[in-house]
């Protein structure tokens, strides 16, 4: 499932990906009104992932504090530190730029994360480390959060296999509409 959902983001016409990172700001900034978090996390691009640094310098811009994701150990939850587009980034443990490490070290109030697949259910299919689902749990149990999968129309499935473990998205923002799965 991964691998064929994969296969079908990384065909996706270049075109398309400009749209959707249109539609992605136009969609995250009226999440942000909706829910407004004080921290925005997203997460750097890799792998044909939907062009997110658009909207975090969007939500900058109308002074949402931005975070991103930092890897400290397999096996483990990420931590999430304040940075600024624009700013410089180091390579993390995951070869993915992350902030510097002086960075400060917060708790995101709303997540926007890649993933490979999801279903309309909100279960999303990641790489298969499990840093999101560790993630979201450590956040959940300690504030109201609410976490958007964004993702590309074809990396929809019928059902993804879900887990005790696993964490529901609130929201998946695609090119084509924004699902709604939970009112938390």
């Amino acid at each position: 499932m991964r691998r064929s959902a994969l296969a079908r983001r990384k065909a996706i016409a270049p075109e398309l990906r400009s749209r959707f990172t249109e539609r992605l700001v136009r969609e995250g900034l009226r999440l942000a009104d909706r829910w407004s978090p004080a921290i925005v996390s997203g997460f750097y691009p890799i792998r044909e992932e939907p062009d997110v640094l658009a909207l975090l310098s969007a939500l900058a811009d109308r002074g949402f504090d931005i975070a991103l994701p930092v890897v400290t150990a397999r096996g483990t939850h990420l931590d999430f530190r304040l940075w600024l587009p624009g700013e410089p980034t180091a390579l993390g443990a995951m070869g993915i730029p992350e902030p510097l490490p002086e960075a400060p070290a917060v708790d995101p109030d709303l997540l926007f994360t890649p993933l490979a697949a999801f279903d309309r259910r909100g279960r999303r299919l990641g790489y298969g480390a499990g840093y999101y689902d560790r993630s979201l749990a450590r956040l959940r149990a300690l504030k109201p959060i609410r976490a958007v999968g964004v993702a590309y129309g074809v990396c929809e499935v019928a059902s993804v296999p879900y887990e005790a473990h696993d964490q529901l998205l609130d929201a998946i923002v695609t090119e084509q509409e924004t699902i709604f799965v939970s009112e938390r």
